[in-house]
């Protein structure tokens, strides 16, 4: 396995909390349910995509990978910045979301920047 237990877990707890945030969202505005369903979606396949370069084969593939998973944490934090800017929802989880994302995202950069070297 390419990735410890610790950073599938970590990603695994990310996408835990993306869900609840979305449950948490009024439904009441368009908007909102929009961009809802984008950060749900786009959140919860940063634990798929660590899942699925885990089992990767080739030090390509799994760089692959995660450079999806990278593209998917920078879109869940644009989903985030719409929703608490553009449409005023106050919940105090989605700032510390966002802040975990940047986390992932830095995590991932740097073993991604590691492998390449090694190719």
């Amino acid at each position: 396995m390419r990735l410890n237990e610790s950073i599938r877990s970590r990603t695994k707890e990310y996408g835990s909390s993306i869900i609840r945030a979305y449950v948490g969202l009024p439904r009441d505005r368009e908007e909102i349910s929009v961009l809802a369903k984008q950060l749900l979606r786009a959140g919860t396949s940063v634990a798929a995509h660590t899942r699925e370069a885990s089992r990767a084969r080739t030090d390509s593939e799994f760089c692959s990978k995660l450079d999806v998973l990278l593209q998917e944490a920078d879109e869940s934090q644009l989903w985030i910045e719409f929703l608490i800017e553009d449409c005023k929802i106050t919940d105090p989880e989605l700032p510390k979301i966002h802040r975990e994302a940047g986390e992932l995202i830095a995590i991932f950069t740097t073993i991604v920047s590691k492998v390449r070297s090694n190719l």
